[in-house]
């Protein structure tokens, strides 16, 4: 009976939607369409859109949203995800680099944090379309 419930759970962890990426090192797609939710400690909220192109743990895109359309570059391990965009300083010194860094919870919805180098910083959900 024993051997029996230890196979269940074995069957249980490789057939789940993150097994490879939290089991054995590989990664999840996560190329597509996402929707995130963004709140900053300021209180402000956006809604960007992000489209992933994922080669390996590579990853190359496009931001849509309140602060226009830019590239979008970041990397990938396991579970866990980075990305960053650069956009121009409305004040005209340098550009602001905004960080995005995360943990994949299921092939449809990603959870992390945002850190801008202008100071601001915040939590992010993500819904794949």
């Amino acid at each position: 009976m024993k051997r029996y419930l230890s196979f269940v759970l074995f069957l249980g962890l490789i057939n789940s939607p993150l097994a490879g990426a939290t089991s054995i090192g590989m990664a999840v797609d996560i190329s597509g369409t996402w929707s995130l939710s963004v709140d900053l400690e300021s209180g402000q909220h956006s809604t960007p859109t992000f489209i992933f192109k994922q080669q390996g743990g590579k990853l190359t895109g496009t931001y849509k949203g309140q602060l226009g359309e830019h590239k979008v570059t970041g990397s990938m391990k396991g579970n866990k995800v980075e990305f960053w965009l650069e956009v121009p300083d409305p004040n005209g010194g340098q550009n602001i680099k905004i960080s995005y860094s995360g943990t994949i919870e299921s092939p449809t919805k990603m959870t992390g944090a945002i850190k801008a180098t202008s100071g601001q910083q915040g939590k992010w959900t993500a819904t794949k379309k």
